[in-house]
């Protein structure tokens, strides 16, 4: 049952904490080439230890999240995840060695994973889908800004490690605010089953149901193809269609601002039209965007294809996360939820750093085949998804 009188304080910070939550992501695929590996002379690819050992964070706090949040005080867990996230992202502004950064990677990935997570559980069991879309859409805005920023930064010869001082300072900001309103977070156990709310529902049984494992290898392939587009987007754009750097910089800005508009606007249309139409015809708009990014006819519609392909994409997680919901009820959502969420670390851990070795060894190009191919293969297992009967485990 969702709750009756929104928290709308708690609603606005939860949107803020996912702006600052879209940031890092968005930051490395700017400042990753040339500055980063410039300044720790790394290959084009090297970029793929630091998304693993984030990724096997991220991975084990949205793996655990289900559990946590069902069991302890929902503030005070945001409040501790946003500080680990801000001390790691403080250790990479400082950071000498891109070993250490390395290392910090998994601190980082962790504490952003509890908000992730954690976030992802709450709003769909307290809020409705326009409300879950636009904190997706909060995440987007993020994103949109960081490129943005940090361009600025560079232009006028500042460092890289300028932004990550900038996000350790807003997570901090982030945890101060959960901290304090941490009594306004209502807990899971209204919105779950009664009998094993104090428990929470077994992991082995959620994870018996073949929809939930469709869903994990669908979010990784999602969460793997949104931030590959993001990082290597201003590589392709700069090094192998020769636009300018700055301006392959502001492309993906805009990349991610047009991922942040189609989550705004499907969040006002989400509750008057079916999900799956709704996810089905943004798969499709997706997918001419990436066919286009293929194609590039002309210099300019890579600017074009991305931003299709932003708008296209970005609603798709949130609709998916609350059908997931509505499909698996208060017993199993909150645990597949915490899955979806986890296993789309993989794909963010994986799949940039996969793509980067195919651009060294096949060319830069030959990353916009594979993102296609990953995007087709995505919508065969939505529809998949969609026609599978839902078994609950005895």
């Amino acid at each position: 049952m969702r709750a009756r009188k929104v928290d709308y304080t708690a609603v606005l910070i939860a949107y803020f904490s996912f702006i600052v939550l879209g940031m890092p992501g968005a930051l490395l695929g700017i400042v990753w080439s040339p500055h980063m590996r410039e300044t720790f002379a790394l290959d084009l690819d090297g970029v793929a230890a630091l998304y693993a050992t984030v990724s096997i964070g991220y991975f084990v706090a949205s793996f655990i999240s289900g559990r946590l949040f069902s069991r302890y005080n929902i503030g005070l867990l945001l409040t501790g995840g946003c500080a680990i996230a801000a001390i790691a992202f403080t250790g990479y502004a400082l950071a000498s060695t891109w070993g250490l950064v390395v290392a910090i990677g998994f601190a980082a990935g962790f504490g952003v994973g509890i908000l992730d997570g954690g976030m992802n559980i709450y709003f769909a069991a307290h809020f409705d889908s326009r409300l879950m879309n636009w904190l997706h859409a909060s995440f987007g805005i993020g994103a949109t800004l960081a490129p943005f920023i940090i361009n600025i930064v560079l232009i006028n010869n500042g460092s890289w490690r300028i932004g990550y001082w900038m996000i350790a300072g807003l997570y901090v900001l982030v945890a101060i605010l959960y901290f304090v309103t941490r009594a306004r977070w209502l807990p899971l156990d209204g919105v779950v089953d009664q009998a094993k709310a104090r428990k929470g529902t077994p992991v082995r049984d959620t994870l018996r149901l073949p929809i939930v494992w469709v869903g994990i290898i669908f979010f990784v392939l999602f969460a793997g193809l949104e931030s590959s587009t993001g990082q290597w987007s201003k590589t392709i754009f700069n090094e192998s269609r020769g636009v300018p750097e700055t301006i392959a910089s502001n492309w993906v800005g805009l990349y991610w601002l047009s991922f942040t508009i189609g989550r705004i606007f499907f969040g006002f249309i989400v509750t008057r039209v079916e999900a799956s139409r709704l996810i089905r015809i943004c798969m499709f708009g997706a997918l001419a965007g990436l066919a286009l990014f293929v194609w590039n006819p002309f210099l300019e519609s890579g600017l074009l294809a991305v931003a299709l392909f932003g708008f296209m994409l970005g609603p798709i997680f949130a609709m998916m996360v609350t059908a997931t919901q509505e499909r698996l009820g208060g017993t199993h959502a909150a645990n597949a939820i915490g899955f979806q969420v986890a296993s789309s670390t993989i794909g963010i851990g994986l799949m940039p750093g996969l793509l980067g070795v195919a651009g060294v060894t096949f060319g830069l190009e030959s990353i916009t085949v594979a993102l296609l191919v990953v995007l087709l293969i995505m919508t065969v297992l939505y529809e998949l998804w969609g026609r599978m009967p839902v078994r609950i485990a005895a």
